[in-house]
């Protein structure tokens, strides 16, 4: 299982890299080529919904049917061992959060750019038909 969660955590990532050059100010020039490949990317990634659905019902699963650490039933090795196991859940269950949403926000934003250009490229339109 340990690769799925390497898997997820390099599409998180990559997801994160694109909304952070896509965002970024400054970077007219490259702007076009970068939307368009982000925009190339996203359909591929939409894969990733299903997958965070599975992984999400993998940690449900796990979590249920953990063996319970409680009092002097536990030994030292054992509480640090379910507290580790409980602090990798808890952080695989960010990065199954983490994925739609920074996919959403990569949607959104390379959604919002190309109407901007559109209207952008209206307007200089209609400049050059009103100074004709």
């Amino acid at each position: 299982m340990a690769l799925e969660w390497v898997i997820l955590t390099y599409i998180v990532g990559a997801e994160a890299i694109a909304l952070l050059l896509v965002t970024m100010p400054g970077l007219k020039r490259l702007r076009k080529g970068i939307i368009a490949a982000a925009r190339s990317c996203l359909q591929p990634l939409l894969t990733t919904i299903p997958f965070c659905l599975f992984l999400l019902l993998d940690i449900y699963w796990k979590y249920e049917n953990m063996p319970k650490c409680e009092g002097a039933v536990c030994s030292a090795a054992e509480h640090t061992k379910h507290s580790k196991s409980i602090m990798k859940s808890q952080r695989n269950f960010v990065l199954v959060l983490a994925a739609p949403l920074l996919y959403w926000l990569l949607y959104s934003a390379t959604n919002m750019l190309v109407q901007v250009e559109k209207l952008n490229l209206q307007v200089e339109q209609l400049k050059q038909h009103h100074s004709d």
